[in-house]
């Protein structure tokens, strides 16, 4: 490791980590632990075999009575890299507690409860053994001590999955019906074998799935966002959670994947064939799915999230929406017996539990951080009923209006860190729920000391809240953080080509092929996404749009590069120039 990567390492992982030791979570993690119940029958190391000779290890959770019964059950099963022996009951987790996560990452909304037999971002056996179910826990190929070649989001790995998958089905125990559960990985995973390229289809055994805020797009989601590249989240990932787990050496990861995690942009700068391999086939997935998708998870989780649920063509498809912490959510009991209930549909036969009757979307409306205005049912995301509202950015009043200026003017911040703010007070009481867009024009120019035009700009913007008093109100982010915006967006303005395929009026993507820079007095358009959100402001409250030069409130582990960000960011706006907030405005049913 190098002095640059230590570098970023330290920015990464070092505010995280000072924090919990400042709150003093690395001594009292942010989390319940609960004793195994006593019915589970704990197996630990089974060796599932692969076509390839190869070998993988599952831990699987049954019920002692069942066994003794002979009674089959259904599996809930998840898949991923992170070592399933590092769990309290095996002594194996840091000072005998719970995985290390729990020490080091904050958790947004309270503490999750879940068992000692439960590893990092798993379904809990404690809650699944007792309903009815076994839990097999899988590491995926080159991982602990499952045999084969470490890699990350690859076709192997979906073979692999899938084949585990119908070994377990064939168990003398097992009914012969899977469903998949769990967090982040374990949910990205559950899109990539639900379709498995090698075999074109899903395993016949896997009758649903679960995913628990994952991503979908592994460029677009995290590793470059907007064109921006993140220099913190791999690095904190690698570090933290994946390179210790390798059974081998880092080399094994290298040999497949080309480069370590931390290295994967600077070898693929673009959106190459290497990170499109690592899409899921998500119109071709046709199994039931529960899907989370939150508010919460801007930077990693979120759109990848409703991707999913947008593109997934099954007939039965519903959508879990939350701006609380991950975990938090994941293990409530809320969420437990919704997942139960699903399951129960689908592995259990159980069509008549309501289920099937429940409208797709639970959507759950912000006023502010520890306020929820509302939680309703809706038929459809983005809602059918959107009033798509444009919001004209006006300099000289520092506002957000209704009507285009007439004339055009021209206004700039500093490249270095500077920014520009628009403020709109609601005149009634309004939500705002779906995608937002910032349409700006654009021009870079020379700055202080420097006669250089920049070729290139970063571009930051984010939305506030304030109440009618005017105070800024915050609510949960991404990894723990407590004192969010209402959401977020960036763009490098070198890759504002968009995907004009896959671009709607209101969320734009991006083509990431290609740069294109700017030319010495050049004024161009740019679209910037931000994210899907779900937001009420009372009468009389009030919205800030910033536009900045660097990030404007910091979200460890990220770290989006300002690399280039010099000279003056000049924004154009009135007359030709439509500069705009487009806004999701939801009428009241």
């Amino acid at each position: 490791m190098n002095l640059s990567d230590i570098s970023s390492l330290l920015k990464s992982i070092g505010p995280i980590v000072g924090d919990a030791l400042k709150s003093g979570q690395l001594l009292h993690p942010s989390c319940e632990l609960s004793p195994p119940h006593p019915d589970i029958l704990c197996e630990y190391d089974i060796p599932v075999p692969m076509a390839d000779g190869t070998k993988l290890t599952a831990n699987i959770f049954r019920s002692q009575k069942a066994e003794e019964n002979g009674e089959k059950v259904p599996v809930v099963m998840c898949a991923h890299p992170y070592d399933n022996h590092k769990i309290p009951a095996l002594k194996n987790t840091p000072f005998g507690g719970p995985p290390q996560q729990y020490r080091i990452i904050p958790q947004g909304g309270g503490k999750p409860r879940f068992s000692e037999i439960t590893s990092w971002e798993s379904p809990d056996p404690n809650f699944w053994v007792p309903a009815g179910y076994a839990i097999v826990n899988l590491n995926l190929p080159g991982y602990a001590n499952s045999e084969g070649k470490p890699s990350v989001f690859s076709d192997h790995q979906a073979q692999c999955y899938y084949e585990a998958i119908e070994w377990i089905a064939q168990q003398a125990w097992c009914t012969g019906k899977v469903g998949l559960n769990g967090v982040s990985f374990l949910a990205i995973s559950q899109y990539a074998v639900a379709f498995t390229r090698a075999f074109g289809g899903p395993p016949p055994s896997l009758k649903c799935i679960s995913p628990w805020e994952g991503l979908s797009d592994m460029y677009q989601d995290v590793a470059c966002v907007g064109g921006v590249p993140d220099n913190g989240f791999l690095s904190f990932w690698w570090n933290t959670e994946v390179k210790e787990t390798i059974n081998g050496t880092v080399d094994d990861f290298i040999e497949v994947e080309g480069a370590i995690a931390t290295k994967l942009l600077e070898l693929h700068p673009n959106y190459d064939d290497y990170w499109k391999s690592k899409i899921p086939q998500l119109e071709k997935i046709t199994l039931p799915m529960l899907v989370c998708a939150s508010f919460s998870d801007q930077g990693l989780h979120t759109m990848g999230s409703f991707r999913a649920f947008e593109k997934v063509s099954s007939p039965h498809k519903w959508v879990y929406t939350h701006r609380t912490g991950k975990w938090v959510s994941y293990y409530s009991e809320e969420v437990q017996q919704l997942t139960k209930q699903f399951m129960d549909c689908f592995l259990k036969d159980k069509t008549d539990n309501g289920m099937l009757e429940m409208a797709p979307v639970r959507l759950e409306v912000r006023s502010s951080k520890d306020e929820i205005h509302e939680v309703r049912y809706e038929n459809e995301w983005p809602l059918a009923r959107t009033q798509y509202t444009q919001l004209f950015l006006n300099a000289a009043q520092g506002s957000l209006e209704t009507t285009l200026a007439p004339s055009p003017t021209s206004h700039y911040y500093d490249g270095k860190g500077g920014m520009m703010s628009f403020h709109y007070t609601f005149p009634e009481d309004t939500e705002l729920s779906g995608y937002l867009k910032l349409k700006l024009w654009v021009e870079s120019q020379a700055g202080g000391a420097s006669k250089q035009i920049p070729p290139d700009m970063t571009i930051f913007s984010g939305l506030k809240k304030y109440n009618t008093q005017g105070q800024d109100m915050r609510f949960y982010g991404s990894v723990g953080l407590d004192s969010d915006m209402v959401t977020r967006g960036c763009l490098r303005v070198s890759r504002r080509k968009l995907n004009a395929e896959a671009s709607s009026l209101w969320h734009p993507v991006y083509d990431g092929t290609t740069s294109e820079f700017l030319s010495a007095g050049e004024i161009v358009p740019i679209e910037i996404a931000l994210y899907p959100q779900s937001t009420f402001f009372r009468k009389g409250e009030m919205m800030e749009l910033i536009v900045s030069a660097k990030e404007i409130i910091p979200s460890r582990p990220y770290q989006k590069s300002t690399k280039g960000n010099t000279g003056r960011h000049v924004l154009h706006i009135g007359g030709d120039y439509d500069s705009h907030l487009l806004v999701p405005l939801i009428p009241s049913k």
